[in-house]
């Protein structure tokens, strides 16, 4: 990959799984039990690791030693669209904020350095989507963030996002009207019934209850 190219891709270097099957530690669908299951956690994150370790193959920098995070700390302050998104991300992973103590970018919504670097995160988004990232890929980026801080965000919206993983991860994207159509039903308190769906369509799909139905 150029060292020039503008906004280079990012989480295409994995395979992604054929389809959303149970993950043999939760038993939920693989991805939803991100990150607090290890095996989700590792589904998840092997579309983003393969481009940071690539990363630090040229830069000559070996993993888990301090030039690591020097490096994650060049990649936030280098100019947007210069490394592929991922690497921005596993960057704030990598590095401790030093206003509250997590991840960060992660930490609590009071804290003004959590709030700015996740706020920096999304100009990668809006300044190379859609040529250089799919619809796919930002609602996985999206969803990812949600999950790694999920204090940050209603409970209703942290539920979407987790139904929705498993299906994000083998390279699904609900249609608006699909997602509003889940968000619906998360909002009804239907988690358990959309959980034993087995795709987008059959989470959309579900009847409503009849005494939720309105005239």
């Amino acid at each position: 990959m150029a060292e020039d190219q503008p906004y280079p891709p990012g989480a295409r270097r994995a395979k992604r799984p054929a389809a959303a099957l149970p993950c043999a530690d939760c038993g939920d669908l693989l991805g939803r039990g991100y990150p607090a299951c290890s095996s989700c956690a590792d589904a998840v994150d092997a579309l983003w690791r393969p481009d940071w370790q690539a990363l630090l193959a040229a830069e000559g920098v070996e993993p888990g030693a301090e030039g690591e995070r020097e490096l994650a700390e060049r990649v936030l302050a280098d100019e947007v669209g210069r490394h592929p998104w991922t690497c921005t991300d596993w960057a704030l992973a990598l590095l401790t904020c030093g206003q509250c103590g997590s991840e960060l970018g992660a930490g609590p919504l009071g804290c003004v350095r959590c709030t700015i670097a996740d706020t920096n995160r999304w100009a990668w988004d809006h300044l190379g989507h859609p040529g250089a990232m799919t619809g796919n890929e930002h609602a996985l980026r999206v969803c990812r963030a949600v999950l790694r801080a999920p204090h940050r965000q209603r409970p209703t919206i942290v539920q979407s996002w987790q139904l929705t993983m498993p299906f994000l991860l083998v390279g699904e994207l609900t249609t608006t009207g699909q997602a509003q159509r889940i968000r619906a039903h998360v909002l009804a308190g239907r988690y358990a019934d959309l959980a034993e769906c087995a795709s987008y369509a059959a989470m959309a799909g579900l009847p409503e209850l009849p005494w939720r139905r309105t005239s």
